[in-house]
């Protein structure tokens, strides 16, 4: 799904607050109108929202997303505490108003977004809700929690042991990976996990591996000062020669030629 939010501009939020509310066993709130756009974050208890009448059940770990003009009613778990935390930014154009109702109700809550809630959080009473930095920060949580919504609904797309392999890889790129042990993590044998790979990525787990080497080595020359050499070893490659025609391969450039690029300068650094 395209993000319907990628043309948002700050100019277009007035204000961005958060706050953080724990209600006790069998609390009640509403009805009310919604007023903003809200990103609701539920990390202990439940939640049900009847919204204009339809009933949507948010489980802890969840966050949802609340849209303008809607006529909302809040019941909260009988038997515990039920802790939540929200952003929330107004006002949006009427197009981006319009263009949020075909976005689903929620999604898991991500490390990402609980970081930029804490964040918030703890410099509220230094910004101004209508100040740049929270306004920046709303902004930012909505464009995230409409990036990940996307992410995940590609992800339904493609099969669970091909996930499980990327991760892993994502996770030990720089170690010495081998098909049998993707595979291993993966749960699933090798000749299959390569048909896996050939349907859903268009190439095979090793492959990938280097690719993805690759990508975070040309980060590093682009981004850092680490010699040549340290950039292949932490990228996962055993020796420069190698590390150098892999990225050739993949860019069509040497190294040295990405960091001059990227740096907008000649050779200021040491290989």
């Amino acid at each position: 799904m395209a993000n319907p939010l990628g043309h948002l501009s700050f100019n277009h939020i007035d204000s961005a607050t958060v706050g953080t509310i724990v209600y006790p066993p069998g609390g009640r709130y509403g009805p009310r109108i919604q007023q903003d756009i809200q990103l609701v974050l539920l990390h202990t208890g439940a939640m049900e929202v009847t919204i204009d009448g339809v009933p949507f059940r948010l489980e802890p770990g969840n966050v949802a997303l609340l849209k303008p003009g809607h006529i909302e009613h809040f019941t909260f778990a009988d038997e515990q505490e039920s802790w939540h935390r929200w952003i929330a930014v107004q006002p949006l154009s009427v197009d981006e108003v319009k263009a949020l109702e075909q976005v689903p109700f929620s999604l898991p809550i991500s490390e990402h977004l609980n970081r930029i809630t804490d964040l918030m959080l703890s410099i509220r009473s230094e910004h101004a809700d209508t100040g740049p930095v929270m306004r920046s920060l709303g902004h930012t949580a909505i464009q995230l929690f409409l990036s990940e919504l996307s992410k995940a609904q590609l992800q339904q797309d493609i099969h669970p042991s091909v996930l499980r392999a990327k991760a892993y890889i994502h996770q030990t790129f720089k170690e010495n990976l081998s098909l049998p042990l993707i595979a291993a993590h993966a749960g699933v044998s090798d000749e299959h996990l390569v048909r896996l790979f050939r349907k859903y990525e268009q190439t095979t787990p090793i492959k990938y591996v280097w690719h993805y080497r690759v990508l975070r080595a040309v980060e590093l020359l682009s981004q850092t000062g680490l010699s040549i050499s340290e950039i292949a070893q932490r990228s996962g490659f055993q020796t420069s020669y190698h590390f150098a025609r892999q990225v050739k391969q993949q860019t069509g450039k040497t190294p040295s030629e990405i960091r001059t690029s990227s740096w907008g300068k000649g050779d200021i650094y040491a290989e």
